[in-house]
């Protein structure tokens, strides 16, 4: 995924209202940019990280720039969050999910019950693979990443309509997709919601998928490369599951 918007480099000085991050441009002038990310954005930025922003010159629009990526000397991180599902259906669509090599087409926002579910994946062999899909940025010790960053009470609610799925005789997986690149393991995050992470693993015992993929990110774009191992990484220290 390439930016169609222009970008520009700046340095953050702060975020705050969730929305709202103040950047220093190149040349000094201090502007407020969107922030499209609802979560805590822990481990995520800090004032003085170099940031990447896209600018949008629509006068519908009370800000102009959106933050896009953030850095913390070790890799760009991204941040915009309504970019990931769309890196994952193209992700999906050129094969780069090699768990859905022979995909016919792809149905978005599927509502399932009480839930809207983000894909309905259909194969070659009319298979139907319900898929939702978690954007990854928090980073823990010993290169884990982890989600989500604070308690996320629709993210319950996906899981278990996934669970009920299966139960049902449907296939359906979890994408997770991590947006830096200096982790190299995904857990749940027991520390910031542990139903959340309780739920994903009796998720997995009952036959959903647990996928996670990293990206590839630049001040060009952002693509998902290669598929990274879970675990269960427990408050105490101790792992279950398969990595």
């Amino acid at each position: 995924m390439q930016f169609s918007s222009p970008t520009v480099i700046g340095t953050i000085h702060k975020r705050y209202k969730r929305f709202l991050a103040d950047i220093e441009l190149s040349n000094g002038e201090i502007i407020t940019a969107h922030t499209a990310n609802t979560g805590s954005m822990q481990s995520c930025w800090a004032p003085g990280w170099e940031v990447l922003l896209s600018y949008h010159n629509n006068p519908k629009r009370k800000l102009k720039y959106s933050l896009e990526m953030t850095h913390n000397s070790h890799s760009w991180i991204g941040v915009n969050t309504s970019r990931t599902n769309a890196l994952a259906k193209e992700a999906l669509l050129k094969g780069v999910v090699t768990e859905f090599p022979q995909i016919k087409d792809i149905q978005s926002e599927v509502t399932v019950g009480e839930s809207r579910l983000d894909f309905c994946v259909y194969d070659l062999q009319d298979e139907t693979i319900y898929i939702e899909v978690k954007n990854v940025t928090l980073k823990e010790r010993d290169g884990f990443c982890t989600f989500p960053d604070s308690v996320s009470t629709r993210g319950q609610k996906h899981l278990q309509t996934l669970r009920d799925l299966v139960q049902k005789g449907h296939r359906a997986a979890m994408l997770y997709i991590v947006q830096r690149e200096d982790c190299h393991t995904f857990s749940p995050a027991y520390e910031f919601d542990p139903v959340y992470a309780e739920l994903l693993e009796e998720a997995y015992r009952e036959g959903v998928q647990i996928l996670v993929y990293d990206c590839r990110l630049g001040p060009e774009g952002i693509e998902v490369s290669k598929a990274i191992p879970f675990t269960f990484m427990k408050e105490d220290g101790s792992f279950w599951g398969p990595a």
